[in-house]
């Protein structure tokens, strides 16, 4: 009778564990819905992701007509590198070809509105002075 309780109690967490996922992903489809994005490409942590929403579309918000791209890209990157360390990137447009190297898990690319956002994080290695 042991075998069958620790069964169904691994299968029930599998299935609030499959619950729990279906949420999160609603809950992002639904933020990105109000903030009007479209993610492009993306190696980056969802709550990670959420930051660079939010803050574009305050900052966009905040300037009506035209967009300012230098100031949506230079608050990005002042606020990643504050939130999450230096060395962060950001380029704001609506037509650019890019290819960067970045670190694992600092790299967004996502439309919101009409505007593009490349958003990546590179190493910051000291230099070494002999």
């Amino acid at each position: 009778m042991e075998g069958v309780e620790l069964e169904l109690e691994r299968r029930s967490k599998f299935l609030n564990g499959l619950i729990q996922q279906k949420k999160k992903a609603k809950e992002q489809q639904d933020l990105k819905e109000e903030f009007n994005v479209r993610v492009r490409a993306s190696d980056m942590p969802l709550p990670v992701q959420n930051r660079a929403f939010s803050l574009s579309r305050e900052i966009l918000n905040a300037t009506p007509g035209k967009a300012d791209n230098k100031r949506l890209a230079l608050a990005l990157k002042k606020d990643f590198d504050s939130a999450y360390g230096p060395a962060w990137h950001c380029i704001v447009g609506t037509s650019f070809g890019s290819y960067v190297t970045h670190s694992i898990g600092g790299f967004i690319y996502f439309q919101i509105d009409k505007v593009y956002v490349l958003l990546f994080k590179t190493a910051v290695e000291p230099l070494d002075h002999q």
